[in-house]
């Protein structure tokens, strides 16, 4: 098939895909404020011509039609008979009566939102259809709230999936798009982009919902990255057997974090100055070495990071899950390894910058 050929095929798919939304999407009523116009202008076009004869053109009906619907009345464009005049005076009449209608329709659409929200699904569906390498939240509970604060503090895109529609209206998110709807469905997770996504957080209110969510996700993407949360402790178990790369218990890290705080105060410090963005001057990082990368192939000696980018490397996870703790200078660097460094945010910039092919820092 020609280019030519398949740019006229594609393009005749999307016309009828286009179609096909306007049909399902766009209220009667405003198909009707349209319809209605239209067809008096048709009925006037061809109503002249048999009134006042041949000597009308079908332009001249359709001219006179469209000055009487509009109430600009230049004047006849021929002598009307008396039959004409009436037909005109019925016109005239339909045409105020259909513009009232049209404007009040669409002041109605406007200030009630319909018309908005039209346009909102079509945005969003766009937005959608073209996320590659995103994070799906589902669930807007008080966990929910506090993960896609997070994400878009770290300005990282994700969709954001919960049943109550009214709590995902007006949502204070640059980088999140709402998709109201129930996570348990294929067909909303992959409306959500799950096969094209890195991660899913799974942060639901019930163990059974967020089971059969992980269990969904995982053989829609067996690649893909899952947290989910476990209220109970027997759900863990279940849900790690079902695809969950990684289960969160609330109760369970609160409890630890009570307990660190009370015992080694100054390790917690540690970590949350490691961990949460806010604190700039250190962070803890997650770095893939990727093929063809310039440490790709070097050993940490070779790699320079502590003396050139004064980067301190915590740990490497190896291609096949090994994870290796305060390794040696010697420890190669192998493609597809994960380094854990700690460093400042500009430091770490440099090192993603390295990890990447063709790069440097």
């Amino acid at each position: 098939m020609t280019r030519w050929k398949r740019f006229a095929v594609s393009s005749h798919v999307r016309a009828r895909q286009a179609r096909r939304w306007v049909l399902r999407n766009v209220p009667a009523r405003v198909w009707l404020a349209f319809l209605i116009p239209s067809f008096l202008l048709v009925v006037g076009t061809f109503g002249y011509r048999l009134i006042e004869g041949e000597h009308w053109s079908h332009f001249d009906g359709f001219y006179m039609t469209a000055i009487t619907l509009t109430t600009i009345g230049y004047g006849e464009t021929h002598e009307l008979s008396q039959n004409g005049r009436l037909f005109t005076v019925v016109l005239a009449y339909s045409g105020i009566f259909t513009l009232a209608y049209f404007a009040s329709e669409l002041v109605r659409a406007v200030v009630t939102g319909e018309l908005r929200q039209v346009i909102g699904r079509q945005w969003v569906d766009d937005q959608l259809a073209g996320l590659q390498g995103h994070l799906i939240v589902c669930g807007y509970g008080r966990m929910g709230k506090i993960v896609c604060a997070e994400l878009e503090r770290q300005k990282r895109r994700f969709v954001l999936i919960d049943r109550t529609v009214d709590v995902l209206k007006e949502l204070p998110y640059q980088y999140g798009l709402a998709l109201p709807g129930d996570a348990t469905t294929d067909e909303l997770l992959r409306k959500a982009g799950v096969e094209r996504a890195k991660a899913l957080i799974c942060v639901v209110g019930s163990d059974a919902d967020n089971l059969y969510i992980t269990l969904s996700a995982r053989l829609l993407n067996p690649k893909l990255l899952i947290v989910a949360r476990a209220e109970e402790e027997d759900a863990e178990v279940k849900l790690r057997k079902v695809g969950a790369n990684k289960v969160i218990s609330p109760y369970l890290a609160g409890g630890h974090r009570a307990v660190q705080a009370v015992l080694r105060p100054a390790v917690l410090h540690f970590m949350e100055m490691a961990t949460r963005p806010e604190f700039l001057d250190l962070q803890i990082e997650e770095v893939s070495v990727k093929p063809g990368s310039a440490l790709a192939g070097k050993s940490l000696a070779e790699s320079h990071l502590a003396r050139d980018l004064g980067i301190v490397v915590v740990g490497v996870i190896r291609p096949n899950g090994e994870l290796l703790y305060s390794p040696p200078p010697e420890t190669v660097l192998e493609p597809d390894a994960t380094l854990v460094a700690l460093g400042q945010r500009k430091q770490l910039d440099r090192l993603d910058r390295l990890a990447e092919p063709g790069r440097g820092a």
